[in-house]
């Protein structure tokens, strides 16, 4: 069986035009810069590494004596900081 050819006057109809360029477009997303990922990091790092040290150390160490519970509450909090930047990360 043949086939039908193809009108310019059915392509009007399709939405298409034939002359349309089908070239792709670049978009530039730009990226995170490098001190939102490096204060980021800090964060996680920072909140990690009191929460060790107030495991190891808290005790002997005056103002992590004082604060008790809080200690936990800070390097907790530092640490979610961190995370919830990372949602900005691209």
């Amino acid at each position: 069986m043949p086939k039908a050819k193809v009108s310019q006057s059915s392509n009007q109809f399709s939405g298409q035009s034939s002359s349309a360029s089908r070239t792709p477009v670049k978009i530039n997303t730009g990226g995170t810069p490098k001190w939102y990922k490096g204060l980021m990091f800090f964060f996680i790092l920072a909140g990690l590494l009191y929460l060790v040290i107030n495991y190891l150390a808290g005790p002997s160490i005056p103002f992590m004596r004082d604060l008790q519970a809080w200690n936990y509450g800070i390097g907790f909090g530092l640490f979610i900081i961190g995370l919830l930047m990372t949602m900005g990360w691209r």
